[in-house]
């Protein structure tokens, strides 16, 4: 019953006392929210750090819960906040400069993520892997601000709107920030796709 309700209801009912709807809510999100904040800071422990930090906001949080907002939008403001206070406190950190890694909690590489074709000849199969990595080090290389921006929209699934929510900046800058990542991600992979 409760792998049927929405986030919403799930964090409101675990609000009220229902401890299972966490559960619920944990196994939904702790893979999304793992790999935004490992592909935000690149470096596994701090994200790892971080994404206990973020739940823990959440469980401390929750009797002031209250759903304006979709879930995900509050659990990623939660991570963004969570992120920007760490590396305030360790600037030299910080989001642009740190050697990127592309750990899965789940132990699949990035690459995995993307679906292979059984029929595909070896040679597909190697050009796909290619593109993978090479877009992985290209979402690298973004600028922080588009990264997490990125990050968000594909990540998380969050709209234009939830992502200004979640960073604290308005919808447009939002949407600068986006529209830049994914041209230069296009730049980046020309030739490639």
């Amino acid at each position: 019953m409760r792998e049927e309700l929405a986030d919403e209801q799930l964090m409101e009912r675990y609000r009220d006392g229902d401890a299972a709807a966490f559960d619920v809510l944990y196994r939904r999100h702790k893979s999304g929210l793992y790999r935004y904040l490992l592909r935000l800071c690149r470096q596994p422990g701090v994200a790892e750090e971080l994404f206990q930090d973020v739940w823990g906001n959440l469980i401390r949080s929750r009797e002031r819960y209250h759903a304006s907002a979709r879930f995900s939008t509050y659990l990623y403001q939660i991570a963004h906040n969570r992120a920007v206070d760490h590396f305030r406190r360790k600037p030299e950190l910080a989001l642009v400069g740190m050697q990127f890694q592309d750990d899965d909690p789940d132990g699949d590489p990035p690459e995995a993520a993307i679906p292979a074709d059984p029929a595909a000849d070896p040679e597909v199969m190697v050009s796909r892997k290619r593109l993978a990595e090479r877009l992985l080090d290209e979402i690298a290389g973004l600028p922080a601000p588009q990264r997490e921006a990125f990050l968000l929209r594909e990540e998380a699934g969050l709209s234009l709107d939830e992502i200004a929510a979640a960073t604290g900046v308005s919808a447009e800058t939002a949407k600068s920030r986006l529209r830049y990542a994914v041209a230069k991600l296009r730049e980046g992979l020309k030739g490639l796709i």
